[in-house]
């Protein structure tokens, strides 16, 4: 029986739970960007657990690592803590920032960290990700815009990655963005029997000094 009183068949059908409401679109461009702290950090570990549970699931592999659903290691918690907590130039460095929805969920994230080398003090290593319903909104460029600006400030001269070739999509944001191809690595890691290359992408940061500048 067809419901009356102006209720479309798919209103109805929504209303008594038979098919799910649409969620709300999220406007990525409103969303504010917050630095990642002692306060928020376990709500950025919950969603980096929610992107890792999704590594090499339907054969789409964006981290080097095995398929997990036991959240982030207790080990890489500790080293992004300790990054976190370290001053600009100190080995191991990192500072991150979330963007979150409008129910407070993290929408996405991006880091930057030291290199291993104490001698790319002025040059650091980018990771970042976003909700998968999030994708392709515009999201990656404000984070990786916001990311950039801290670095000028900081006077880093240039951010490097780390991609592996099998993610396309990730190859693609990053050229988009001005990141250009430094070299590769093919067959570098095998995971569950599938070969996986690595591609290796820099970008100057808009406002570091340039090489020789002194102060």
């Amino acid at each position: 029986m067809l419901p009356g009183g102006g209720w479309s068949p798919l209103t109805w059908a929504q209303w008594l739970g038979h098919e799910p409401v649409a969620a709300a679109a999220v406007d990525v461009a409103a969303l504010a960007i917050e630095p990642i702290d002692a306060v928020n950090c376990e709500a950025f570990f919950d969603y980096l657990g929610e992107q890792l549970a999704e590594n090499g699931r339907d054969g789409r592999w964006f981290q080097p690592m095995a398929p997990t659903t036991a959240g982030v290691p207790q080990s890489r918690r500790d080293a992004f803590r300790a990054g976190f907590d370290a001053a600009l130039g100190e080995p191991g460095w990192r500072r991150g920032w979330i963007a979150r929805d409008p129910h407070g969920r993290v929408a996405g994230h991006i880091d930057l960290r030291a290199h291993a080398s104490p001698f790319a003090g002025h040059r650091c290593e980018l990771g970042m990700g976003v909700r998968r319903d999030l994708r392709r909104q515009g999201l990656a460029s404000r984070l990786l815009a916001h990311a950039d600006a801290w670095a000028g400030a900081q006077e880093l001269r240039w951010i490097d990655l780390m991609v592996l070739s099998a993610n396309e999509a990730a190859v693609a944001l990053y050229r988009r963005e001005g990141f250009l191809m430094q070299g590769g690595r093919p067959d570098a890691f095998v995971i569950d029997g599938q070969s996986l290359g690595e591609i290796w992408m820099a970008r100057k940061v808009a406002g570091g000094k340039p090489a020789g500048t002194p102060g």
